[in-house]
């Protein structure tokens, strides 16, 4: 990439993270109103002009790795200046948009009830982006997000990684399910046919746990896949299956745990930017301070 980026078109880079953000260049099309030819033209002069390819014309499309520096860029270019716009607007309604990546956990318990109030003290519109806590730091770097929770402990350059605290976990079953796959109590046999409840494949916490304590792969037992938190949990309170639950959401629900002496402790950290909006800067800290009350945290990354 060139040293100097005071020459990017407004209309190219639109383009170009159209093209990201919809996965194809016909979307990208739709969304701004042109013909995929044209949004083609745009990035590929773009492309020209910083010497380097910036999308993989791929399906989805993705971005290069200086195609992934370049949205870092941009994304924060928009809301600092958006912050800067706000400020400005005396007597007008000018919100902040952030576009967040955190994992189902955190926002099925504790982001919006400790968050809420601060969210509309800074006067933040929120774009979420939910995906599993070993991969929302992909997003951050990838550009698509300005600031992430998740299970890296590392911060990419430029940014700073707080912890946390820690999620707990517990490998939980209803009554009636452990009734009937585990009448004397969780084994590798039994654990070989039970199905388990996952978010997604690419949540590992189930089969971690079983490689860990019986040995088996992941692909030696029968599982579901049930996205979101309340989904996940009432699949498992109505039978399906078996699967870890945060121990926040485990107060009122009736159901046993299988392994009471191996909790699943997942630590979560707070990755954004080094240099920061006024408003990003004071929404960090409350994203900081809220989740360490609820998780138990203090320790710095």
């Amino acid at each position: 990439m060139k040293d100097t980026l005071v020459n990017l078109d407004p209309r190219q880079t639109e383009a170009l993270r159209a093209v990201i953000e919809t996965g194809s260049f016909e979307q990208a099309a739709v969304r701004l109103h042109l013909t995929a030819s044209a949004v083609s033209q745009r990035v590929r002069a773009l492309e020209s002009n910083l010497g380097n390819p910036l999308v993989v014309r791929s399906r989805p499309a993705r971005a290069t790795p200086v195609g992934q520096r370049l949205l870092q860029y941009l994304r924060r270019v928009m809301q600092l200046e958006a912050d800067l716009a706000s400020d400005l607007a005396v007597e007008r309604y000018s919100p902040l948009l952030l576009t967040i990546a955190l994992n189902a956990d955190t926002l099925g318990t504790w982001f919006f009830p400790v968050l809420a109030q601060a969210l509309l003290q800074e006067e933040v519109l929120i774009d979420l982006i939910v995906e599993d806590q070993d991969h929302t730091y992909s997003l951050l770097e990838s550009g698509m997000a300005i600031g992430c929770i998740g299970s890296e402990e590392k911060p990419m350059k430029g940014c700073f990684a707080d912890a946390l605290g820690v999620m707990r976990y517990r490998l939980v079953a209803s009554k009636s399910f452990c009734q009937r796959w585990f009448p004397q109590g969780m084994n590798r046999n039994d654990a070989r046919r039970a199905p388990v409840v996952a978010y997604s494949h690419k949540d590992t916490l189930q089969a971690s746990f079983l490689e860990s304590h019986f040995g088996l792969l992941a692909d030696a037992y029968p599982c579901h896949y049930v996205p979101g938190t309340e989904p996940h949990l009432a699949a498992i309170r109505h039978g399906l299956g078996y699967g870890m639950v945060p121990e926040l959401l485990l107060d009122h629900a009736d159901l046993i745990d299988l392994a009471p002496d191996y909790p699943c402790d997942v630590k979560l950290f707070w990755h954004s930017w080094k240099v920061q909006s006024p408003r990003m800067e004071a929404l960090s800290k409350q994203i900081v301070d809220a989740a360490r009350a609820v998780l138990g945290g203090g320790m710095h990354a």
